[in-house]
């Protein structure tokens, strides 16, 4: 049982360990669990530049459809659309969260499962236009993982 314990713990620290790709660090990724039947969820998470960069691209296996979207206020209306980049400045987090920016993952090929992880992809391309990689495992929660921690 101890090793069993010790071994969810190296395991939950590892998947909330920082990723780094180029100059790229992506911090607190997670995915929102979905039911049955759920063909749509999203992923989010911290990405702070050292250099300026763009996320221009992004992927996952579990999906059919894997995008960039924004959600955005337009009047009374809560809008979503895909986005073709997003802008990194230097040295400042960009989050991607519930009612902003986000990855989108839609034609799920199967439900996105509590604790479980996904495999994320994501493609950077600095101001010289050299494009870089972050492989993930995102954690997938019913709740973003800082608001486990305040109940």
């Amino acid at each position: 049982m101890k090793k069993l314990a010790l071994i969810s713990a190296l395991l939950a620290a590892t998947l909330a360990a920082p990723v780094f790709a180029q100059n790229v660090e992506v911090k607190d990724a997670w995915a929102r669990a979905t039911v049955q039947g759920q063909k749509a969820s999203g992923a989010f998470m911290k990405l702070t530049a050292k250099d300026g960069s763009r996320l221009v691209s992004v992927a996952s296996s579990v999906a059919g459809v894997t995008e960039v979207h924004e959600m955005a206020m337009e009047g009374d209306v809560m809008k979503m659309r895909a986005v073709h980049g997003l802008d990194l400045p230097a040295g400042k987090t960009v989050e991607l969260k519930p009612g902003g920016y986000h990855v989108m993952l839609m034609d799920l090929k199967a439900p996105l499962q509590k604790d479980a992880s996904i495999p994320l992809t994501l493609v950077f391309k600095d101001a010289k236009g050299v494009e870089s990689k972050a492989e993930l495992q995102v954690p997938v929660k019913t709740v973003a993982p800082m608001a486990e921690h305040k109940h």
